[in-house]
């Protein structure tokens, strides 16, 4: 498989954290799908987990280029651990239509923490 296309988004665990206590279910049910809002409560570093996958979602719309338009849901883009705690991502709705049309079969991420921040990076592959 080849690159076809990269994104990265670094966001501040407590702008993540401001926007679940002001607004609660509203913003989960808006931005986390419910097995990532199942996945990110259900620990004790439930705000770098919701940060975290924040930063996915962001990081897959700049690699798309298309950011949060064009029909593109937040909840188009779900990110879960596998069975080692890999996050692995799914796309779905418009947002994986428009990986398949610029040639994306597979998003592959990676998130990162430290300290107030979270990190990822988004990497859209392709048949080479």
């Amino acid at each position: 498989m080849r690159i076809i296309s990269h994104g990265v988004d670094i966001v501040q665990c407590s702008r993540i954290e401001q926007l679940w206590k002001g607004h609660g279910e509203h913003f989960l049910n808006r931005v986390y799908t419910p097995a990532e809002q199942r996945y990110c409560l259900d620990t004790k570093v439930t705000v770098q987990r919701l940060s975290g996958r924040f930063a996915v979602k962001e990081a897959v719309m700049k690699c798309l280029g298309t950011g949060w338009r064009g029909g593109i849901e937040w909840t188009d883009i779900e990110t879960l651990a596998d069975p080692l705690g890999r996050p692995l991502c799914t796309l779905r709705g418009k947002t994986a239509e428009l990986a398949r049309s610029l040639g994306i079969e597979q998003v592959q991420v990676s998130i990162s923490h430290a300290g107030e921040y979270a990190l990822a990076t988004a990497l859209g592959l392709g048949a080479g």
